[in-house]
This record gives structure tokens, C-alpha cells and sequence, in this order.
């Protein structure tokens, strides 16, 4: 059992940052591929972010890419995300998630544990 705790959530304007952080319980983080994922009110959880195990490959959706930066630190059993120019469209849920996939995760369906979410929410 892998335990997922996300922090680092709030209100920011738009055009603001927030870094979200997830740190993970367990020896085996660095085994795992993670990801971030969102879910809005009234819509789908929606991929965002993955990374590989050792955090040299990641992958974006396409309305993140330049905006978001996930990493992640295996010594210390958490993973980043890092939100900038951010966008009232982006308030959501945001999830972190681990996957015992053998590539690179972007379906919600391929994340086998989950964290209880943190909100972000973006002002106009």
C-alpha cells in the first residue's frame, strides 16, 4: 500500500504561481512512475503531469506544457509540481498519483494509488 499525502494548495490571482507537493509513505517511491492529475468542478479528472522513476523523462498535457514543471526527489519520497502563469481554467483538484505502469502514465486509468487532492484555486 502506497499512501500519498498532497500539499501546497490555495488561492493565488491569476498570473501567480503555487508549487504543490506530494510526499509519498513507503521504500519503494523510486519504483513507482507518478503523476499529477485535476479534476474542476462539474468536469473529468484530467491528466497533467508524469515522471519517470528516476525523474529524467516527464510528459505534459498540452495546456500545461511551458506553464507546469513536475519533478521529483526519491531521497525524500516526493514529487513536485510546480504551477506558473496560472489561469482561472485551472482551479480544480489537483491529485497526485502513483503508477505501476512500465512507461510513462497519461490515462487516469493506468494510477493504482492517489492522494486525497489539494485545492487550487485561480482568481481573475
Amino acid at each position: 500500500q502506497v499512501l500519498l499525502v498532497e500539499s501546497g494548495g490555495g488561492l493565488v490571482q491569476a498570473g501567480g504561481s503555487l508549487s504543490l507537493s506530494c510526499v509519498s509513505s513507503g521504500r519503494t517511491f523510486s519504483s513507482y512512475i507518478m503523476g499529477w492529475l485535476r479534476q474542476a468542478p462539474g468536469k473529468e479528472r484530467e491528466f497533467v503531469a508524469t515522471i519517470d522513476w528516476s525523474g529524467t523523462s516527464t510528459y505534459y498535457a498540452n495546456s500545461m506544457k511551458g506553464r507546469f514543471t513536475i519533478s521529483r526527489d526519491n531521497a525524500k519520497n516526493t514529487v513536485y509540481l510546480r504551477l506558473n502563469s496560472l489561469e482561472p481554467e485551472d482551479t480544480a483538484v489537483y491529485y497526485c498519483a502513483a503508477s505501476q505502469s512500465r512507461s510513462i502514465a497519461t490515462r487516469t486509468s493506468e494510477y493504482n494509488y492517489w492522494g486525497q487532492g489539494t485545492q487550487v484555486t485561480v482568481s481573475s
